[in-house]
């Protein structure tokens, strides 16, 4: 059993030798990477066939989008030079691992057998700017990252297309190899509009404007609609003279107008008024057939106004004051002042035009100043403040029914009017007797601007200009306000049943006599012996 077993062991080692020794002897040198996985005695008919090497067949069984190519009749694999030869002639192996399957000298190699011609600016391309896996539809090329395989002859495999597919996919119906624009291979008179006339002049981009198309801002080619002169152009005559523009007008000038039986009541200016009687010749010159600015009378009539009713570089309507019958007299209405920035009311409603709108000889009406000192003197002069006038405007106290009547807020002014104040008339504060004027801003708001100090400064303090408010109010003069216990000497005890006399004598202050307050002297021995 033992010489058995050794016997069996020494056969398989002579085998497994024999073997190695067989192979070695076959085999001409390892695989590339990218065979190594067909390494060994078991794979070596994957590739070669009994009695041959290495048929085309057996590479293009494992190579299927190099047999697609072939099959399309596609590519440079496709050229009969190239299928004509054995796969091994340019992608020979057994050379090691690191062996290149694919070169080539790429500077010297002949573009035209794939079966696109490098012309124009292809010509000056390097091959890495087509040849990109983001130019490769088909996904397992794309994979392959560095590869030569896989790109379409069409401009958009690698071209954006920006029309956005708008004018389909043969771009050499318009475009050439030699250069985007211009586009030399369009003729606008094989289109289904063909240009005449003033029409060949026109720029392209005032027909074909750019629109945003899937996201994109895409010339747009087709499509535009020119079945009607409305299209493109505005109708001036906004449909007056119907849609067929040639009755009057041809591609090669506006401006060649047909004059037969023309209604000029059909036209934008209708003429009315004193306008029938005008000569053509007037505003149309030597040229009839000229289109003169009619918008505004002052395209015919010079501006009496002098661009006072001027917004900008236009007239306002004269029709808002005058008539096509005649200049004069003017229709603009009390209704139709009391529309704009000044209405007339109360007292102006009887105020003749020439008082305001007639100044040195000449008529302003809308540079008219309308604050109130510009027709009226201001009676107050310095005496009131431009806070109580805003704008030169007399309206916060002022209406314009009655100068005399008067209303105004005097919480404005921080002085606001308690008590006796309030029931007081206005002139017995502010009207000066002397001067015979009213007073405002000179007047004070201090209680000594129009109260005597009876205390004769006793109470002054440069913290506190109303101090007499700290005793007084406003309803009487009594010192209702006034606490013993607020000063420097509280009264208690018997102190506090004495009478204001007993420790208030009577003294003199710049030779005037008054009751003395402030006593600054608190010693027992000052009042008790």
């Amino acid at each position: 059993m033992k010489n058995n077993l050794y016997l069996w062991s020494l056969i398989l080692s002579l085998v497994l030798s024999f073997q190695t020794e067989l192979y070695s002897q076959f085999s001409p040198g390892d695989l590339s990477n990218a065979h190594s996985n067909l390494e060994g005695m078991s794979n070596c008919f994957k590739c070669h066939t009994a009695g041959d090497k290495v048929p085309n067949s057996k590479c293009l069984d494992c190579h299927t989008q190099i047999q697609n190519l072939q099959n399309n009749g596609r590519g440079y694999h496709s050229n009969s030079e190239v299928t004509s030869k054995n796969c091994i002639t340019c992608h020979s192996e057994h050379h090691g691992r690191n062996f290149q399957l694919i070169r080539f000298d790429s500077k010297n190699f002949d573009h035209n057998k794939t079966g696109y011609k490098l012309t124009g600016k292809h010509e000056s391309l390097k091959c890495e700017s087509c040849h990109q896996s983001k130019n490769i539809a088909n996904a397992d090329l794309k994979k392959k990252g560095k590869t030569f395989l896989g790109l379409e002859k069409n401009c958009a495999s690698c071209h954006s297309d920006i029309h956005s597919g708008t004018l389909g996919k043969e771009c050499q119906n318009c475009h050439s190899v030699e250069g985007f624009v211009p586009v030399k291979g369009f003729d606008h008179n094989k289109a289904a509009f063909v240009l005449t006339g003033a029409h060949k002049r026109v720029d392209c981009s005032k027909c074909h404007r750019t629109e945003k198309i899937n996201g994109k801002d895409v010339k747009v080619f087709k499509g535009i609609s020119f079945f009607s002169c409305q299209s493109c152009h505005k109708d001036i005559h906004e449909g007056k003279f119907g849609a067929d523009c040639t009755s009057c007008h041809n591609t090669e000038s506006f401006s060649q107008v047909r004059m037969a039986n023309f209604d000029h009541g059909k036209t934008a200016f209708p003429l009315l008024g004193a306008h029938t009687k005008v000569k053509c010749s007037s505003c149309h010159g030597d040229n009839l057939l000229s289109k003169p600015k009619h918008e505004l009378c002052t395209d015919c009539h010079s501006d009496y106004h002098s661009g006072e009713f001027t917004e900008g570089e236009i007239v306002k309507n004269c029709a808002e004051c005058h008539s096509i019958n005649s200049f004069s007299p003017s229709n603009f209405t009390i209704e139709k002042h009391n529309k704009i920035r000044f209405p007339l009311l109360g007292a102006h409603l009887a105020t003749p035009c020439t008082n305001c709108h007639l100044q040195e000889e000449k008529w302003k009406f809308k540079k008219t100043e309308i604050s109130c000192i510009s027709c009226h003197t201001d009676f107050h002069g310095e005496e009131l403040s431009k806070k109580y006038m805003p704008g030169d405007e007399c309206q916060a106290c002022h209406n314009n029914m009655s100068w005399n009547t008067v209303k105004f807020d005097h919480n404005l002014t921080g002085f606001n009017l308690l008590g006796v104040h309030s029931k007081l008339e206005c002139k017995s504060c502010h009207f000066n007797q002397e001067s015979n004027k009213f007073l405002f801003a000179s007047v004070s708001g201090t209680c000594k601007s129009c109260h005597n100090d009876v205390h004769l400064g006793q109470f002054e303090s440069d913290k506190n200009e109303n101090v007499c408010t700290d005793c007084h109010s406003f309803e009487n003069w009594q010192p209702s306000k006034f606490s013993h216990q607020n000063t420097k000497f509280p009264l208690t005890g018997a102190h506090s049943k004495l009478e204001c006399s007993k420790c208030h004598k009577t003294g003199k202050i710049e030779n005037k006599e008054v009751v003395i307050y402030k006593i600054e002297n608190f010693l027992c021995a000052s009042c008790h012996y």
